[in-house]
């Protein structure tokens, strides 16, 4: 009995057997290289005659894929379909046109396995579009049973955990990572088209920076130091800006050693973007702009069903953060007031305060957090977000207490994050010491050490410039209508059994 077996199942020691048989037969059971010329898709999709008669084939396909369905009819033919990521079809195959030799193999295969068709295609008598086997090889043996076939995969922890199994079962799951495909790949030809140059900047980073989170640590025994796997690759990017590149985008694995939800996974995909020259509303444009695109290009349409609410991606509004809170609770922060004012106000909205919350921004942000961000639904670019929770924002010209800043909200979620990068040093450097401070009175998402590289690399010049940063595993989300980050993920992390 193979080690692989357990508890002594008959189905796969059955299927052992089988191997065994296929051997004696002088058939490789886990087999070589075949010539697949055909994927499935293009098969059904050729507009070619049909012909029960494989003597009148005018054209050939030569195809291969997994059986998901196999049935005898009689001793000398079989139905079954074949899959692959384009498709499923049907084939049917006859003794007397494969041949005594090749047939005999049939007798040892089943659902689960890999087999190669080379055929012509007919309707059935009810109308199914069938390849029929002019010749037929075995290609490979499966030995762990698939799913029953009505049920599926359902239970959702053993999708996540095998998601090899779930990508055979559920043909939507496949196209949901097909889709993700299409969308990152949209957005890279849609930013190159545009001059944006893509680089690739470190994930490794020997000090914290570029975002608010807690890091991932690691050690590099050659270096005999600490290095941080990438929060966001900002500073890093922005670098380039001040080399002399006047457009830069990545599209990468950024890591925050943070909670698990429907909505966070450790390691997620974003795209960020930077471009010389410009602003926050400029990014505003481009970010509606490139979100409406891609949802034309991958669905052709703007009007999606996301969590049971019809949204329209594009006309999206804009509303500073302020007035919104004011349009939501009432309150007015527009009026200058000092921070037990602000708290008072909090204690009497029951607005929750951790103890670093100790300044009016930090409050003006809690309040849109806590009371505001669920009543967004539409897209709505939300702006002008408090200095004291912006460290890398250039503060707005006519009111020092805000920023040139955004976020994408649709459905009460975020989708992105944008602003006029600060490129004064010495601004740059105050707000670094700020975090650090931050840091030392508990919150564990502030940069507890002064990125002095950066600093440098300001006081090298950085033209005015505007950024933008895109959370691309919620925009598959969104545009797929998964309801959990885990659902557009392949390998999403799960806890120990």
């Amino acid at each position: 009995m193979n080690p692989t077996i357990e508890n002594n199942d008959h189905i796969v020691q059955d299927k052992w057997n089988k191997v065994e048989e296929i051997k004696a037969m002088g058939i490789e059971p886990f087999g070589r290289k075949y010539s697949k010329l055909n994927m499935v898709e293009d098969i059904i999709n050729s507009e070619v005659e049909f012909d029960k008669d494989p003597e009148n084939y005018n054209e050939v396909f030569q195809t291969a894929g997994r059986i998901m369905a196999f049935r005898p009819a009689g001793k000398k033919a079989v139905f079954g379909h074949i899959e692959d990521q384009t498709g499923r079809v049907q084939f049917y195959i006859r003794k007397d046109v494969v041949g005594d030799e090749a047939f005999e193999v049939i007798s040892k295969i089943g659902t689960g396995d890999f087999i190669g068709i080379k055929g012509g295609v007919f309707k059935t008598g009810k109308g199914e579009f069938t390849l029929r086997a002019l010749e037929f090889e075995f290609l490979s043996k499966n030995i762990k049973p698939l799913p029953d076939k009505f049920h599926g995969l359902t239970d959702v922890e053993t999708r996540y955990r095998q998601r090899y199994v779930d990508l055979i079962m559920n043909r939507e799951v496949k196209q949901t990572f097909i889709t993700r495909t299409k969308i990152v790949s949209f957005i890279r030809t849609f930013l190159t088209k545009k001059d944006f140059l893509e680089v690739e900047t470190p994930i490794m980073h020997p000090i914290v920076g570029g975002a608010s989170a807690k890091p991932f640590v690691t050690y590099h025994n050659a270096l005999d130091m600490e290095l941080y796997l990438r929060i966001a690759p900002e500073l890093y990017l922005k670098r380039l800006i001040v080399g002399g590149f006047d457009k830069v985008f990545e599209i990468n694995r950024s890591f925050r050693n943070e909670g698990i939800s429907t909505r966070h996974n450790p390691e997620f995909t974003m795209m960020e973007l930077y471009q010389a020259y410009a602003d926050f509303e400029d990014i505003m444009d481009l970010t509606e702009e490139i979100i409406t695109n891609t949802a034309k290009e991958v669905l052709g349409t703007t009007d999606v069903v996301y969590n049971g609410k019809e949204i329209k991606l594009e006309g999206f509004a804009r509303i500073h953060m302020v007035d919104i809170i004011k349009d939501v609770t009432g309150v007015d922060f527009w009026p200058e007031m000092s921070v037990e004012d602000a708290k008072e106000l909090a204690k009497a909205n029951e607005v929750h305060l951790a103890p670093h919350m100790d300044t009016v921004g930090h409050i003006i942000n809690e309040f849109f957090e806590q009371k505001c961000e669920e009543t967004i639904v539409q897209p709505t670019f939300v702006m002008g977000h408090p200095v004291e929770i912006s460290p890398l924002a250039k503060r707005t010209k006519n009111d020092g207490r805000f920023t040139d800043r955004f976020e994408l909200f649709i459905d009460a979620r975020e989708y992105g994050n944008a602003f006029s990068e600060l490129n004064d040093p010495a601004d740059q450097k105050s707000r670094f010491m700020d975090q650090v401070a931050e840091a030392t009175k508990g919150n564990d998402e502030a940069n507890a050490v002064v990125d002095e590289d950066y600093i440098n690399a300001l006081e090298y010049g950085l033209p005015p410039t505007g950024g933008l940063g895109i959370g691309i595993d919620r925009l598959v989300m969104l545009l797929t209508g998964a309801e959990s980050i885990r659902d557009v993920l392949l390998f999403p992390h799960m806890r120990k059994k």
